[in-house]
């Protein structure tokens, strides 16, 4: 049986249903083109990272920096998703630098010697792109005063609210989704300043998937983007489209603030 898995923007009731919706047409529509041994519903059991490098793996959506960085070579592209929320260029995404309303920070330069938040060293949009927002302003390599690790751009969020953090970075499409179904969430704080932007969450595929599996996969994807029947799937998702990216074109993701990025690291 094929493990396909796709958690990264699940977090609330709807998105959960829409995304088995997605994998819902994308099954039928493989199962019509001759694949065969397709799960019915989206594994759950299998963390998400966990599931990138598995052999039976047919689809997955990874993270861009990991990507980038250790994925690269070891499984295929298959397409990166547009987004149509705030802070969104097609392919591109960026993240969103919050503190809390009623803080006293009102820009990069005022978090110098503050505590930040990360949901992961490995985080493109909660750690990457952080680094890549404050390196210019980075002194001999630091910036922060401390850094804690949260696991999740939930717990980043609370940890600002509640004064464990002073700032995070929230990927836009988060941000965006924690908006509409969350919104008390986010109630609590503000933005003070966008990050840099870099190509967004690819799908992906296990690395020795053949050239036409890959093909059919995008075909698939493509054909869900314009069934008429799939619109409310699409506005819960915010999904307009879905670019075909190179590896290559996730390569700045590993350099974007130069030698003068900053460590962040758990303190």
């Amino acid at each position: 049986m094929h493990l396909v898995s796709i958690a990264m923007y699940v977090t609330s009731q709807p998105l959960a249903e829409a995304t088995a919706e997605l994998w819902s047409f994308l099954r039928h529509y493989l199962l019509e083109a001759g694949l065969k041994d397709l799960p019915e519903k989206l594994d759950q059991a299998v963390r998400y990272d966990e599931a990138w490098l598995r052999p039976d793996l047919l689809l997955s959506q990874a993270c861009g920096y990991p990507f980038a960085k250790s994925l690269r070579g070891r499984v295929r592209l298959v397409a990166t998703p547009i987004y149509h929320h705030p802070g969104c260029d097609g392919p591109l995404m960026r993240s969103f630098i919050i503190v809390a309303k009623d803080s006293a920070l009102h820009s990069l330069e005022d978090l110098r010697g503050t505590t930040a938040a990360i949901n992961g060293p490995d985080s493109n949009s909660g750690s990457n792109f952080f680094r890549a927002a404050v390196a210019p302003l980075a002194r001999d390599g630091h910036f922060f005063g401390r850094i804690i690790e949260t696991g999740s751009h939930g717990g980043s969020i609370a940890a600002v609210v509640e004064g464990r953090a002073d700032s995070a970075a929230i990927d836009c499409v988060t941000y965006a989704n924690i908006r509409r179904f969350d919104p008390g969430h986010i109630q609590a704080v503000r933005i003070i300043a966008e990050t840099p932007k870099g190509p967004g969450l690819p799908f992906i595929t296990s690395g020795d998937a053949a050239d036409d599996r890959v093909l059919l996969l995008r075909n698939a994807l493509g054909a869900a983007i314009k069934e008429p029947s799939l619109s409310a799937m699409r506005a819960t998702l915010g999904l307009v489209d879905f670019s075909v990216l190179s590896e290559g074109d996730y390569q700045p993701l590993l350099s974007l603030a130069g030698e003068a990025l900053p460590q962040l690291r758990k303190g």
